[in-house]
């Protein structure tokens, strides 16, 4: 697909701007301590129905053989150098992706961000969405494991713990057993402004940062992206798919972390009843907590086209594939096979309803499934919980 034609997609993906932030307190009767309990409890409630699930199964996904993902907080120091030795493992490996296809792509990681690029129009604002990015973060895990000998499962980065800051969680907070800083601060930075085809015209203030990663193991020196932008001017070379190295940027952003507070994931949990819902909620709606997760994060997360050129991305979206594996475990009778949408984002230009039968495609690394071989944590090829 050509970079002009990427681009002009993003239309329909404009709608998650961000709404105001609304922070809260720490007393008990607090909304957002409240909803923070609630979210434990449904937690709580998902990890037992995974283990009553399983725990006399002695094929395929087993009490025995089980990934649990652990919150980046609750990773041992050593757990976290594990995780970072396998994602530079992965970023310094050779790639398979064609020149012919994206020139810019060079290691193993690169073959990942390209697919990322490659499928932006069909799963965002689709009924793709949720299936894809389930599965792409099992890839990611499975290549760390298995490529570059990480014996741990994927970890997640829950924005409620630090919504009112995310500058305070220790997977920012610098050290070698972080994922990075925050970047060094930019003064006299003007908005970054998209302006998509068709006139539709926003922009997004500048946060706290917005130069290279200062401190720990993503710094200029140790790690360099390539590829994009494609969402946002000024383009990278051959819009966005050429070779394009440069230093990681990040602008945390308090006003996009509110938007992660508590009662916005328990808005999704108790207020949406069926996949239509927590969709729109999730991935199209203003202020939603996909969107505000990357763009809390700033730099290249701003760009959805090569967004997981940021090694966060892996973190936030196992978030909210968490948030997800909750949600369906409320109801999982009704809500594991459950579709919605089309195949297209925002449905443009049209495409057929998703059904379970409906392809998923990851280019170079790995063959298409379908959305069925994704609707469960548990089954298939898929094998993990969430602690």
């Amino acid at each position: 697909m050509k970079a002009s034609s990427l681009l002009a997609g993003l239309l329909p993906l404009a709608s998650l701007i961000s709404a105001a932030p609304n922070g809260g307190g720490g007393n008990g009767n607090d909304p957002e301590v409240v909803a923070a309990r609630r979210i434990d409890k449904l937690h709580k409630e998902y990890q037992k129905y995974v283990r009553q699930t399983i725990k006399h199964r002695t094929t395929g996904c087993t009490k025995n053989n089980i990934l649990k993902r652990k919150e980046w907080s609750a990773l041992s120091q050593s757990e976290r150098a594990s995780y970072i030795a396998a994602v530079h493992c992965l970023a310094n490996a050779t790639g398979t992706t064609p020149v012919s296809e994206i020139p810019g792509a060079r290691t193993r990681y690169d073959d990942f961000v390209g697919v990322h690029l490659q499928q932006t129009l069909f799963v965002h604002g689709s009924g793709l969405f949720l299936a894809f990015h389930r599965y792409y973060v099992h890839l990611y895990e499975k290549a760390l494991r298995e490529e570059c000998g990480y014996t741990g499962a994927q970890p997640y980065w829950d924005w409620t713990l630090h919504y009112d800051d995310p500058r305070l969680h220790p997977v920012f907070d610098g050290s070698d057993t972080s994922m990075g800083s925050n970047g060094i601060y930019v003064p006299g930075r003007p908005y970054l402004n998209f302006t998509l085809p068709g006139g539709l015209f926003f922009s997004f203030p500048p946060a706290t940062g917005g130069g290279c990663i200062e401190s720990g193991p993503f710094t200029a020196d140790k790690y360099e992206i390539r590829l994009g932008p494609v969402g946002y001017e000024p383009q990278g070379p051959q819009g966005g798919l050429g070779y394009n190295p440069r230093c990681l940027t990040r602008d945390l952003s308090l006003e996009q972390s509110a938007n992660c507070r508590p009662t916005n994931v328990t808005a999704l949990l108790d207020g949406c009843q069926d996949l239509g819902c927590l969709n729109i909620q999730f991935d199209t709606q203003a202020g939603g907590v996909h969107g505000a997760g990357h763009f809390m994060l700033g730099g290249i997360e701003m760009d959805t086209f090569a967004s997981p050129s940021d090694p966060m991305f892996w973190l936030h979206h196992a978030q909210v594939d968490r948030i997800w594996s909750i949600w369906q475990s409320m109801d999982p009778q009704v809500r594991i096979n459950e579709v919605w949408g089309t195949g297209t984002a925002g449905n443009i230009p049209p495409s057929d309803p998703v059904t379970l039968d409906s392809t998923i495609n990851f280019g170079v690394i790995h063959a298409p499934i379908t959305i069925s071989d994704a609707v469960s944590g548990i089954d298939g090829d898929l094998c993990y919980m969430y602690e």
